[in-house]
């Protein structure tokens, strides 16, 4: 006979499966008296649950959504199938960068049975990744190491990171794991550098491995990560940087410029600061001229007249020729 915390268990689950039961169904499935169902379904609601009843020959119980979630009881193949799509959903940033899928897949991995987690191991190997639609390869990262990222900014401890950069220098160094940001394409590891006493940005991808250490992690005055995330990527690559305001308010200009190519803040409610990379004046000079609207070079004043010249150079060849016939 089943303890009454299984029982309790069962019930729910029976509760869960299908809109409606009535008393003896649910006896009949649990084989236990229509006595100790009702006094099960008294229980149940004694601990939060919004059980319904309904008198009569056609009434019976439905579990009602209310302030609980009851606990879900899945079996082998429903399980692996949640992990499959919750992973899909980290992996891709379908439900945003909030860590939201990491976090619940994390969850569901530490109780799933060791033949469930085996499977699930199993289909990470069989995953093929094709490239991107932009031409470039998507870069491939390994839903486990993920998973030890989230752990590690979830955890507070203070960890080893070793890590290739763009360069290919591999290097090995003591970080404080803050969280995960997702742009739509690459996963971000935020971090806080602990011999630089810096806050930085590594590519997850070129994460090699991730050690926990026993030291607490200092998140003492830690950064807003997407915005870090966003200037280190608009800003990171270029050897010079321009700061401009747009005549237009801020969703208005992440339209325009999208914050993985330039840093935004309001300037009042009409009106954004954006700071932008480039390669040099002129050709930061030309990307401005592209954006199709007006817009005020803050700094450097080389960025300024280079655009200055730009902007002239074209009204003098598109100034009306007095030689030209009209019609």
């Amino acid at each position: 006979m089943l303890s009454s915390s299984a029982r309790l268990l069962r019930l729910l689950s029976l509760l869960s499966a299908r809109p409606s039961w009535t008393c003896t169904e649910l006896a009949e499935r649990m084989e236990v008296t229509d006595r100790t169902v009702r006094r099960d379904i008294a229980r149940l609601r004694d601990l939060g649950y919004s059980v319904d009843s309904e008198a009569g020959p056609w009434g019976g119980y439905r579990l009602r959504a209310g302030s609980r979630v009851p606990p879900l009881i899945l079996d082998d193949e429903e399980a692996l199938a949640v992990a499959v799509g919750l992973r899909g959903a980290a992996l891709s940033g379908a439900l945003g960068g909030d860590q939201a899928a990491l976090s619940a897949l994390l969850k569901l991995r530490q109780v799933l049975p060791r033949h469930i987690a085996d499977r699930l191991g199993d289909l990470d190997d069989a995953f093929v990744r094709l490239p991107g639609t932009d031409g470039t390869d998507t870069p491939h990262i390994r839903p486990g190491l993920l998973l030890e990222l989230a752990v590690a900014c979830r955890e507070g401890r203070r960890a080893r990171l070793s890590y290739t950069d763009g360069e290919g220098r591999s290097t090995t160094r003591d970080v404080d794991p803050y969280r995960l940001v997702h742009t739509g394409r690459r996963w971000y590891f935020v971090a806080r550098d602990v011999a630089r006493a810096q806050w930085r940005t590594f590519r997850a991808d070129r994460v090699d491995r991730l050690q926990p250490t026993a030291h607490p992690a200092d998140l003492t005055d830690p950064p807003d990560p997407a915005h870090l995330v966003s200037r280190n990527i608009a800003n990171g690559p270029y050897p010079l940087s321009a700061t401009i305001r747009l005549p237009l308010p801020l969703n208005e200009a992440l339209r325009l410029i999208p914050p993985t190519v330039g840093t935004h803040r309001p300037d009042g409610p009409d009106a954004t600061v954006v700071d932008v990379g480039g390669p040099d004046p002129d050709g930061l000079a030309r990307y401005l001229l592209t954006l199709g609207t007006p817009l005020r070079v803050l700094t450097p004043d080389a960025v300024r007249r280079a655009l200055a010249r730009r902007a002239g150079e074209l009204a003098t060849e598109n100034a009306e020729d007095p030689e030209a016939p009209t019609g």
